[in-house]
């Protein structure tokens, strides 16, 4: 991929994986392919490759001894990478830095003596972790416009459709399907912004020596410290970042795992949140996620249609949350200029993190772009509870009308608890406003509110508010990453298994 964040070639579809040993199904069932790619070993030594030529080419044009020659030998050799090759040496040497070094040297033995000049393993350990964490982060972004893009599409259709709307999940008073669907869309939007500035302003640790303190790069160029400034700008040019951190100890902060998987970590609770109100939904008959025509929904009930995107994303969601939380126990447990108690910790968390919440948002795309509404079932559920809430308006009109405040309350409340008794109880249907009909009290008022009693009345602004958000941030943001979102598009929803 490159910076503008465009994924790297499918390449032939490598096969089933082998069956007599642990594969991961982040990678199997999940992921997509081009983020599967992006954290390979085959990616990550090429990046590591691209370092030491970067590293080679700057040190060339500050004047120190490589020449023109071995850089060409170094990036002729770039791709030949053989792994099984580079596995043999690091069994020897218990180094995969010096394994990788060995390896291209023998490739490229022109440039043997220069390769790796003046670096520690962290020059290309941690410079690539944020290459690839910053070509993730761009994944990420793209499959999180095109969520944004199949919701925004989804909330405009149903901007005014009434709905019951729920605190506590019990009735309260009304909404919209697309109202509700915005603040699906809303944190969706506010994730895409956390994740917009995490790769943009994504670090590069540049070349800082063992300790962080550029000592070997200083002696290399005779003792020049605008020299090694310059080059420590050269290397983070080229690889596409702005400028290198300004002071690091070895490897760069940890911290800035916590960042990025902490932007990782609200994505996920986002879709979780959107996930459990369709199941919620879905289990009120009122919307479906898609459900296709030989999905198979239980093996032993074959009536059923379970949610099972929705419950898959919620239990990806929680994986990446929890995985989120190794990153800010790692910074923390840092000593001094370095440990290495990091490394395997960080190998795992960080991919998984990344794969997990590419499967999130494909799962996410999927069901956003799927979604059934059954108008009917809705519109009967607003029946049943719409009479509870025009209540307050016949208690206000009521009392407006002379009646006693706190004696008109009591007897609408008889009449609420009966109505509901009987609906509960007996399957009757809701008659509240019929009882508050025939109640001299209260008839005048029930009479007038009977008049107001369609649901488009009691939505407030919802419809309004649906227009307004998708016009006023949504529409701007998704032509803003026009190109990014097509990119992304093509595949965002697609659901593996």
């Amino acid at each position: 991929m490159d910076a503008s964040g465009a994924s790297p070639g499918a390449g032939p579809d490598p096969g089933p994986p082998p069956a007599d040993r642990y594969e991961s199904p982040l990678v199997e069932r999940y992921a997509g392919r081009a983020m599967a790619e992006l954290f390979s070993p085959r990616r990550r030594v090429l990046v590591w490759r691209d370092l030491w030529i970067a590293l080679a080419r700057a040190e060339r044009e500050l004047g120190l001894p490589v020449s023109e020659a071995q850089v060409r030998a170094l990036e002729a050799a770039r791709d030949r990478v053989d792994l099984a090759r580079a596995a043999e040496i690091e069994r020897r040497t218990r180094h995969d830095v010096m394994a990788h070094i060995r390896h291209y040297g023998e490739q490229a033995e022109a440039a043997r003596p220069i390769i790796h000049l003046g670096a520690t393993s962290a020059y290309v350990t941690d410079n690539a972790d944020l290459v690839l964490a910053r070509e993730a982060l761009a994944l990420v972004r793209g499959l999180l416009l095109a969520a944004i893009d199949a919701l925004a599409a989804f909330a405009a259709r149903w901007r005014a459709e009434p709905c019951l709307a729920y605190t506590h999940f019990q009735p309260a008073q009304l909404t919209t399907v697309g109202k509700r669907a915005a603040l699906w869309l809303q944190d969706l939007v506010l994730d895409h912004a956390e994740v917009a500035r995490r790769e943009e302003e994504m670090p590069f640790l540049g070349v800082k020596g063992t300790t962080g303190t550029q000592a070997s790069f200083l002696a290399l160029l005779g003792g020049d410290h605008e020299k090694v400034r310059r080059l420590d700008r050269l290397v983070a040019e080229r690889l596409g970042f702005r400028a290198p951190l300004p002071v690091s100890g070895q490897t760069y902060p940890r911290k800035v795992d916590h960042l990025v998987l902490a932007a990782l970590a609200g994505v996920a609770a986002s879709a979780s949140k959107m996930a459990n109100d369709v199941r919620l939904l879905q289990g009120l008959s009122e919307v479906e996620e898609p459900f296709e025509a030989e999905q198979v929904g239980s093996s032993a009930m074959a009536y059923k249609r379970n949610p099972m995107r929705s419950e898959r994303i919620g239990s990806l969601a929680r994986f990446v949350i929890a995985e989120a939380q190794n990153a800010p126990l790692t910074a923390a447990a840092q000593w001094l200029e370095r440990t290495l108690d990091d490394s395997a910790n960080r190998r795992l968390a960080v991919p998984h993190a990344f794969l997990a919440t590419d499967a999130i948002l494909r799962l996410l795309t999927n069901v956003a772009r799927g979604l059934v509404v059954y108008p009917r079932v809705i519109a009967a559920a607003v029946r049943r509870e719409l009479p509870f809430m025009l209540t307050e308006d016949a208690l206000m009109l009521a009392t407006r009308a002379g009646g006693d405040r706190q004696a008109l309350h009591e007897r609408i409340r008889v009449h609420a608890m009966e109505a509901r008794r009987r609906a509960r109880e007996e399957g009757a249907e809701n008659d509240l406003l019929e009882r508050l009909e025939r109640d001299p009290a209260l008839a005048a008022a029930a009479a007038e509110v009977r008049a107001l009693a369609d649901p488009r009345r009691h939505v407030g602004r919802a419809p309004e508010q649906v227009d307004e958000y998708l016009r006023d941030v949504v529409l701007p943001l998704l032509e803003g990453e026009r190109p990014r979102l097509e990119r992304a598009a093509a595949d965002a929803g697609e659901v593996r298994v």
